[in-house]
């Protein structure tokens, strides 16, 4: 029989013998059979572990220790320092106490002695002495960039992270906090600022971020864009907000939470927010402060007094990035506007700019300058270069040869249709438009004569509206057109370049996998070529303005995938030519030019840019001796002033008299090129390519972004040598990679 060994019960066996005996003489009843307890025996003994020891028994009495036992006992407990319950835990809380603030000097955020580490700032060195002196609490650290960026960062990008960090942090300019990142399309403006953006928030010098939010501008087509490059690149380290479409009311409610945010760990420190919701909401952004603000395609601001540059301008922060790959688009009067955004004052005031520097070097450029005039224009040239390049960075596209395949780049000049020669001059000689500007006004009738002239040279039926209604220039026009036409289909022969293009094409189409961007200035002309997409039963997509953003960067993702059946991508260049990334196609078609070079150069960009694994074509379609020819002149003359101030370039040729930028509304039907006569090119002999030129001197700069000049002997391009015979007359082409290869 087991029996309890619970103190109370032996205390009742030991008080009395009678209660002990009673226990022993006590049966279980026979009537009810007992239920065998665990571990009993058959012979009904209990058995008791070895182990087991009886409780020992408690008094009423408590146990005192004397103070000294107790002090001890407790200083036993409080000397165990806390460790991480993980088996050989060699981490660094293993040594200290949590919510104690760390002893020693302060130290920087990352290793700057790692291998490949890009140090930002760099303590000064300081003599053992002065380490004595120095409070600890307040040394500055190594600021360093976070490594998971820095693996990526190219060379020329890592150069670009420093450049931007200087300037901001007013080391490059004392008292000025702002930058131009002008580096060409393509070389990762974006990344390089994810990175500034990302180095601020988290660290500086002394040991805290240098800023608490930041704030990115940019058009409303890349406000996704970026959104997705701060998770690719940061990869949830960072919540960043971004405002692309609401209600007014949703929208202010949540830039009011951004703007209140404070601390040192703000939840979502980075806006993402386009120019246009900027404008309509800069009170609330107005009433707060932010630590550095970012404007991507900044170009926008080249005119100081629209309204969006005034709200940007009246935003609290000090610290301003303006991202452009084409900062001179027009005139250096905007490339001021850019300026004096990020660092106001450093170039005068606007009449200062214009007197000292602007008249100048305009007069020196000028074809019909004297040598006077030259010789201040390259001094004011010097000084003007001198002071921006101290808050400008500018890399060319030359450095993606060493990462990207070969891309050609070809100027095809394409003969007018009969039909459209007809409607040409019959449109000259009704509307003298050529009086009118050659006595120095421009009208609204003559800026309407150029884009009816610049559609006219795309399709013929982009004007023929206009002929049946008889609008001036074009009265009695409509018996011109064949019997029995109409706008319902599209006539590639009608027009010389539509008729190149449809070869174009066709060619790709048959012989490679090959995808194509048609890219023009003119929805209607994206109306004829979805025309032509469906007669030739070609897949594609479309992107113009009325599309919105969010389907935007789905239809891209799309077409970008290498499973996507679409052939075609149809890109209207005033609402997507920017920022897009379409490396999913290799060749691009520029149908008609912009009398801004800067948007024929981001078209052109979309294809031949990180990621691109093919060789890349670049076709820019002009009309032969038209207006076209004349708008692709202009934008030499401009690119030749952009490379002069912004890249550099000393021997950049005159190309052009001002005077002769006025002949517009000509037709030279006697030519080949009017371009190429224009420039009086010495690399040719019947117009053939010769190398070098045949005079024994050194190639000329004229049209110096072409390496060539071709008829169709001298192409290599076997999809536009195909389409020779359709109607091109002439091209010049440039090869990205004959720079390395040492060809002239």
């Amino acid at each position: 029989q087991r029996r309890s060994l619970a103190p109370s019960q032996l205390a009742k066996r030991k008080a009395g013998d009678e209660d002990e005996e009673e226990e022993e003489d006590w049966q279980p009843p026979t009537g009810r059979k007992r239920q065998k307890a665990a571990g009993e025996t058959e012979s009904g003994e209990s058995y008791r572990s070895p182990f087991r020891k009886p409780l020992a028994q408690l008094t009423n009495r408590p146990h005192c220790l004397d103070s000294s036992q107790h002090e001890a006992f407790i200083r036993s407990i409080l000397s165990k320092p806390f460790k991480v319950p993980i088996p050989n835990y060699k981490g660094p809380l293993g040594l200290r106490s949590l919510g104690v603030k760390r002893a020693g000097l302060r130290g920087p955020l990352h290793d700057p002695f790692e291998e490949g580490a890009l140090v930002l700032y760099e303590p000064p060195v300081l003599s053992a002495h002065d380490q004595l002196k120095i409070d600890k609490d307040k040394a500055p650290v190594h600021v360093v960039v976070d490594p998971v960026l820095s693996r990526v960062l190219r060379p020329h990008q890592r150069e670009g992270v420093k450049f931007l960090w200087d300037c901001v942090t007013s080391r490059r300019i004392p008292g000025s906090h702002g930058c131009i990142m002008a580096d060409e399309m393509g070389l990762g403006k974006t990344l390089q600022c994810i990175t500034l953006m990302w180095t601020l928030l988290r660290q500086s010098p002394d040991c805290k971020p240098e800023i608490e939010k930041a704030v990115v501008v940019s058009p409303s087509s890349l406000v996704r864009n970026w959104y997705n490059e701060v998770e690719k690149w940061l990869g949830g380290r960072i919540q960043p907000l971004a405002i692309d479409g609401g209600s007014k009311e949703e929208i202010d409610r949540k830039l009011v939470g951004f703007m209140n945010q404070r601390g040192l760990r703000v939840p979502s420190p980075i806006l993402i927010i386009s120019y246009e919701t900027f404008r309509l909401h800069a009170e609330v952004l107005q009433k707060g402060s932010v630590g550095l603000v970012i404007c991507d395609e900044g170009h926008r601001l080249k005119n100081s007094e629209n309204q969006t540059y005034q709200a940007l301008n009246s935003l609290n922060t000090p610290r301003r990035v303006l991202i452009s790959g084409t900062p001179i688009q027009n005139d250096l009067l905007e490339y001021f506007s850019l300026v004096h955004f990020v660092n106001s004052g450093i170039l005068g005031t606007a009449q200062e700019f214009k007197r000292h520097f602007e008249m100048p070097i305009l007069k020196g450029r000028d074809a019909d300058a004297s040598e006077a005039e030259r010789h201040k224009g390259e001094e004011r040239l010097k000084e003007l270069i001198s002071i921006v390049n101290r808050c400008l960075i500018r890399r060319t596209s030359d450095i993606l040869s060493k990462y990207l395949p070969v891309k050609i780049e070809q100027v095809v000049c394409c003969r007018l249709t009969p039909l459209q020669s007809e409607l040409y001059k019959n449109f000259l000689k009704q509307a003298k438009p050529v009086e009118e500007l050659k006595e120095g006004k421009i009208s609204v009738s003559s800026l309407s004569s150029i884009t009816s002239l610049k559609k006219l040279c795309n399709h013929p039926a982009l004007i023929y509206d206009k002929c049946v209604e008889e609008e001036e220039g074009f009265i009695g026009a409509l018996g011109l057109f064949p019997s029995g036409y109409s706008t319902k289909s599209v006539e590639p022969q009608l027009s010389g370049k539509m008729l190149v293009l449809d070869y174009i094409l066709a060619v790709t189409k048959s012989t490679s996998n090959d995808k194509v961007v048609l890219v023009s200035n003119y929805t209607q002309t994206l109306d004829l070529f979805e025309k032509l997409c469906r007669n030739r039963r070609y897949l594609y997509v479309r992107l113009d303005g009325t599309m919105s953003i969010k389907k935007r960067a789905k239809i891209v993702e799309r077409f970008n995938s290498p499973s996507s059946p679409e052939f075609i991508f149809m890109l209207s260049s005033k609402a997507g030519g920017c920022g897009l990334n379409l490396i999913g196609a290799n060749r691009l078609v520029m149908f008609d030019p912009d009398w801004n070079p800067a948007n024929d150069e981001q078209a052109m960009a979309r294809v031949w840019r990180d990621g691109q694994k093919k060789m890349c074509y670049i076709y820019r379609l002009l009309s032969t001796g038209t207006i076209e020819e004349k708008i692709f002149q202009r934008q030499t003359h401009k690119k030749a002033l952009s490379s002069c101030v912004v890249d550099e370039e000393q021997d950049v040729e005159r190309h052009f008299s001002l005077g002769e930028l006025k002949e517009l509304f000509t037709l030279n039907e006697t030519t080949l090129s009017d371009t190429h006569d224009k420039i009086k090119c010495r690399r040719c002999v019947n117009r053939h390519q010769v190398r070098p030129p045949p005079d024994g001197s050194d190639c000329t700069s004229d049209l110096s972004q072409w390496h060539h000049c071709a008829d169709k002997r001298g192409l290599q391009d076997s999809v536009l040598k195909a389409a020779w015979d359709a109607a091109v007359t002439f091209t010049f082409y440039h090869h990205s990679h004959e720079e390395q290869r040492g060809i002239p």
